[in-house]
């Protein structure tokens, strides 16, 4: 795993290599993250043999790649900016899985798409009117200009089977108030991963699985980046393991 750097992780070179495939990533204002990853590592184990699924902003293309290494489903990776599509495109078409992952470059607040879906994921923009980029592009695909939590959920409940589930990442301050907007659409949450940089710290960052049906006792699980001494934590080691080169 190369060095992390900055508080989340983030992976600045202009491509980053896993075992099976390679991300580039120099026309991507989102690059690879470990959260980004943990993010996938996760979600790929709990698809529960899903036919269909919709990656909703799928950046770089990583979330749809590192679910299609684990699953024999067949995936819709969409994004509406133009750059990042190209390359998540150019990331898929050089991967084992080309044939099983479709790259559309839409809004997909609107766009028609084919059928409903048995799983779709998510990574959405995090943030509102703070923490302003003078890119407007970063701000697109970083801030809830394009895409706001409300829309997001609308899109997911007009595409999904109601049989379907959907996983999500958010900022963990925005976990309660998204939970409210799925739960006013019938959905409630089955599993939860909360990520935390070390055990000093507070967690930063939140995994959920949501399905139809009603809530039930859901708890809190988590995750720790680093340990004590400051190493890769053993779990985070075991999640990405087939991942990461070592």
């Amino acid at each position: 795993m190369q060095e992390p750097a900055g508080e989340i992780y983030c992976m600045s070179n202009p491509y980053f290599h896993f075992r099976q495939f390679t991300i580039q990533q120099d026309c991507c204002t989102m690059k690879v993250c470990t959260d980004s990853c943990i993010f996938g590592a996760w979600t790929a184990r709990r698809l529960n043999g899903s036919r269909h699924v919709l990656d909703i902003g799928t950046g770089t293309g990583l979330l749809s790649l590192m679910l299609a290494q684990k699953n024999q489903a067949n995936f819709d990776a969409i994004e509406l900016d133009s750059e990042s599509c190209n390359q998540a495109a150019e990331n898929i078409a050089c991967s084992p899985w080309a044939s099983k992952v479709r790259v559309i470059n839409a809004d997909a607040r609107i766009h028609p798409f084919e059928h409903k879906y048995d799983f779709i994921i998510s990574n959405p923009p995090f943030f509102e009117a703070d923490l302003l980029s003078p890119s407007p592009r970063k701000n697109k695909t970083r801030h809830a200009e394009t895409l706001s939590l409300e829309q997001l959920m609308v899109v997911i409940q007009d595409n999904l089977q109601k049989a379907g589930a959907f996983s999500i990442m958010l900022p963990f301050g925005r976990m309660n108030y998204f939970q409210n907007l799925a739960k006013k659409k019938g959905f409630s949450p089955k599993e939860k991963l909360l990520v935390l940089q070390t055990p000093a710290h507070a967690p930063f960052r939140s995994v959920l699985l949501f399905t139809t049906g009603p809530a039930t006792h859901t708890p809190d699980n988590e995750l720790n980046i680093r340990d004590e001494e400051s190493n890769e934590s053993p779990a985070l080691l075991e999640l990405l393991a087939d991942y990461y080169l070592r």
